[in-house]
């Protein structure tokens, strides 16, 4: 099977968020299965030197962004046995970051339809399925469905769309559908591209590929529902059984407490009190009470209204006034920032606010803490609660997408469970789960064991790109 993957991002190359992880992880793990998976993205100036240097170029052709023919160029370059494309264009790609511009439709309508023209210059590679990640590449099925069906290297070829955070869309004027993805006005109804009174890319995605996927079964439920469905709830019923959910998975080898250089001490299940000096070393350097006994909680999180942290500013005071440390790192909305910052002035051996984001902190974070809190409103995967498992801090979730279909709330009746869960969006809840995990911490015993059995858990990508596979038989 010969698979084209395409993102926006991917490490090491350029990584914004949970995306970047997958873009390099779950091709990896396939490839492992034996699937020719090869990774296409934008050439962005904001990738290293170091890698752009070495990228072969293959190809240079026209791209047609609606009356406009720009430059298109193809590059290769292979990573850990990887091969990744490169789509080069320095008026689109030159940039400072990523994403955020004013012209976000133009950039990845001129994306969508490069991916495709460059398909025609790959040497000895006819993908059998170009599989889709989030809107900046939905546009890539209804231009093949429009441009390129009856060319004879696309005859056969299907498309997958995974869907990694329905809440961005890519909405943009109607008028985008001649001026920049040559589609006529047929496209805007209701059964194609027309989202209220734009065009959305999403929209595009899900209309027109053959089957689409998301990264959690929990999530591919409530995504067909009003309150999680961000107005496509509707379609999302009507395609239900071309819908599949499949939970994403962690790189191991990266994330391996065992052999992480990044940490102070390394360790594993078999001796845990690795974790206790990289907490004792955690709280030096953060300026935190230096004591094993403490109870850590950690949070590396966007601080924003979807990752739980009104649910915290709403309890603060009542945590702070527990035996207990929090430590947070992350950026977001000005308001949590400074609510964050506020706490951590008035109890600053208690909080430690760290509004940065700085990888090496994380994974130390990881690392010391004993509970990683994790109260979204909604997390259609999440990498957080994996990476914690990983490195033996138990997760404290709320019950929704990938947080409910990985972590399992500790019984100590029957001794199941790898974490700490509760249902309702509601501080209280969260509140008393917080106190009912203290209280577990107590007894060493049950503890150890629970971190020793979180740390056994298989989270890689083995299974998951099992199921990926499958999902790719079934469109053969």
């Amino acid at each position: 099977m010969k698979i084209l993957f395409v993102a926006s991002e991917a490490h090491p190359f350029i990584k914004t968020g949970g995306l970047g992880d997958v873009a390099y992880a779950l091709p990896k793990a396939l490839r492992k299965l034996g699937l020719d998976v090869r990774v296409i993205l934008p050439k962005y100036s904001i990738i290293d030197e170091s890698y752009k240097k070495k990228m072969l170029p293959l190809a240079t052709f026209n791209v047609p962004v609606g009356w406009r023919n720009q430059y298109g160029g193809l590059q290769y370059f292979e990573q850990d046995g990887i091969p990744f494309y490169f789509i080069d264009n320095e008026y689109y790609f030159n940039r400072d970051e990523a994403y955020g511009f004013y012209d976000d439709g133009e950039r990845f309508s001129y994306f969508c339809r490069a991916v495709l023209e460059a398909v025609n210059y790959m040497i000895d590679f006819t993908p059998d399925i170009i599989h889709l990640n989030d809107w900046h590449t939905g546009m890539i099925s209804p231009i093949m469905n429009e441009h390129f069906k009856y060319s004879p290297r696309f005859h056969n070829i299907k498309t997958i769309f995974t869907i990694h955070n329905l809440k961005y869309q890519g909405i943009f004027p109607k008028e985008i559908l001649g001026d920049l993805l040559n589609l006529s006005n047929d496209y805007f109804r209701d059964d194609k591209l027309k989202y209220y009174d734009g065009v959305s890319f999403m929209k595009g995605g899900l209309n027109f590929s053959h089957k689409i996927s998301t990264v959690s079964k929990a999530y591919a439920e409530e995504i067909k529902t009003s309150f999680y469905g961000e107005g496509l709830h509707g379609l999302l019923q009507i395609r239900s059984n071309d819908l599949i959910g499949i939970v994403n998975g962690i790189d191991t080898e990266i994330f391996n407490p065992k052999t992480d250089a990044e940490l102070y001490f390394n360790y594993d299940y078999t001796d845990i009190y690795g974790k206790t000096k990289n907490k004792l070393e955690l709280q030096k350097s953060l300026g935190l009470n230096v004591d094993e006994n403490i109870p850590m909680i950690g949070m590396v999180t966007r601080l924003t209204g979807q990752k739980g942290l009104d649910l915290v500013a709403h309890v603060m005071e009542e945590l702070l006034k527990l035996n207990l440390q929090l430590v947070v790192l992350g950026t977001g909305e000005k308001k949590y920032e400074d609510m964050i910052k506020y706490y951590a002035g008035l109890a600053p051996q208690k909080l430690s606010a760290n509004i940065t984001f700085n990888n090496t902190l994380a994974k130390r974070i990881y690392a010391s803490s004993d509970i990683f809190l994790m109260p979204s409103l909604f997390e259609p995967c999440g990498i957080g609660q994996l990476l914690a498992l990983r490195y033996g801090s138990l997760p404290l979730v709320r019950e929704t997408g990938g947080l409910k279909d990985t972590v399992f709330s500790y019984n100590e009746y029957t001794n199941n469970g790898n974490g700490f869960s509760f249902a309702n969006y509601n501080a209280d809840d969260m509140l008393y789960t917080i106190k009912r995990a203290l209280n577990f911490y107590k007894n060493k015993e049950v503890w150890n064991n629970l971190v020793k059995n979180a740390m056994m858990e298989d989270n890689s990508w083995r299974k998951s790109a099992q199921e990926y596979k499958n999902l790719y038989s079934s469109l053969l």
